[in-house]
């Protein structure tokens, strides 16, 4: 059973990924949204530390992976590991295949955001890139060359993940029969901000785009999942947890730059992201839905899609409207035709491609468990 809070949670994390993205090129400080707050403009506040909604992303991987984990097994020990990988392949394998072939197309006929570059003045193969998003470090690529191809650049949290998702069941095989596997979540959790500080404000990125910059999150959703199955707390309690969880985020949201807080900012975005999570597990179901959540939970359940495919959209609007020659009123104008085309393009994909093969290779190939009559 899906959760309806988690969903929204995951349609505010795209949204601030797709304000970051556009506002890098098409920068809003000029339009309406330039209105000054606290001595910035509104636009910058709200834009540029979309990375984390990435990190929220992370904490609901985390915590999904385990949660459907031990739904499925009991427990982590008991993990089906060719069942787990042929779920995971199903899911993420037929969107980043796609992803590949339009872009790849989109090269073929020239157009600048979909070829690769030299940003750090070092030329790097096409094949290479696609060899680095399809063997999971085109994270490591990036940082090492500098973002050598624009629509494929959202691929580095996706190797994040990967990687843990290749490390999951294993682990769970290795260490979940005892405490060792939450002893192995804290010490990622603990060495993640000291990572970060090793590689603080670095040009690469690496504190932002490396695996131990990430993986913090990850484990912190992990916990929250085998925190969630022993304990819980009344509902009543959650209604003020949760507008004080929301407020400290926005707070920390606005209050700097990622770049200049990001040792610990992060580890604290995740944390508030996990307790979160917690709360909304003790009421999966949102009742009496506004129009905007049920935007958002929609939203929400296409958010991979939407993820892997806007920088399609929005390159494809880069071609057109030369960011350093578009006008105010055309930016605002561009953004509501790049929400609404991210949002078709998404539904689109995730209704007649990804979701049909995602059924079909998990009804080909995952081990069905015998009825008992």
């Amino acid at each position: 059973m899906r959760n309806d809070k988690i969903d929204i949670l995951r349609g505010v994390s795209i949204v601030l990924v797709l304000l970051h993205h556009f506002n890098i090129p098409y920068k809003l400080h000029d339009t309406w949204l330039g209105v000054s707050v606290f001595g910035e403009p509104l636009s910058t506040l709200i834009a540029r530390n979309g990375n984390y909604g990435v990190t929220m992303f992370f904490v609901i991987s985390g915590f999904l992976i385990t949660q459907h984990t031990l739904r499925r097994h009991g427990s982590l020990a008991q993990i089906q590991l060719k069942d787990f990988y042929i779920r995971r392949v199903a899911r993420i394998m037929p969107c980043l295949i796609l992803l590949v072939a339009m872009v790849t197309i989109l090269g073929c006929f020239g157009l600048q955001p979909f070829l690769n570059q030299a940003p750090n003045g070092i030329e790097v193969s096409y094949g290479l890139t696609i060899f680095a998003a399809f063997s999971f470090w085109m994270n490591i690529l990036i940082i090492e060359y500098g973002w050598v191809n624009y629509a494929l650049g959202v691929l580095w949290s996706l190797s994040v993940e990967e990687v843990f998702y290749l490390a999951f069941p294993l682990l769970c095989f290795a260490l979940a029969r005892g405490k060792a596997f939450v002893v192995f979540l804290l010490l990622i959790i603990a060495y993640a901000p000291y990572f970060r500080s090793l590689h603080f404000g670095g040009e690469s990125g690496a504190y932002l785009y490396h695996y131990f910059s990430s993986f913090d999150g990850i484990a912190l959703g992990c916990l929250t999942a085998l925190f969630a199955q022993k304990f819980s707390i009344q509902l009543a309690h959650t209604k003020w947890i949760v507008p004080v969880l929301i407020l400290l985020m926005i707070c920390l949201y606005v209050y700097a730059p990622i770049k200049e807080v990001s040792t610990w900012s992060i580890s604290l975005f995740a944390l508030f992201s996990a307790g979160l999570i917690f709360c909304f597990v003790q009421q999966s179901q949102a009742h009496h839905l506004s129009i905007l959540s049920k935007m958002m939970i929609w939203v929400g359940r296409r958010s991979y899609e939407m993820y892997l495919f806007h920088l399609i959209v929005l390159g494809l609007i880069k071609v057109i409207y030369f960011p350093k020659t578009t006008f105010a009123d055309q930016k605002m104008m561009l953004l509501v035709i790049f929400f609404f085309g991210t949002f078709v393009l998404s539904w689109l994909i995730e209704k007649y491609y990804s979701a049909p093969l995602n059924h079909i290779i998990r009804q080909k190939w995952i081990t069905k468990k015998p009825q008992i009559d």
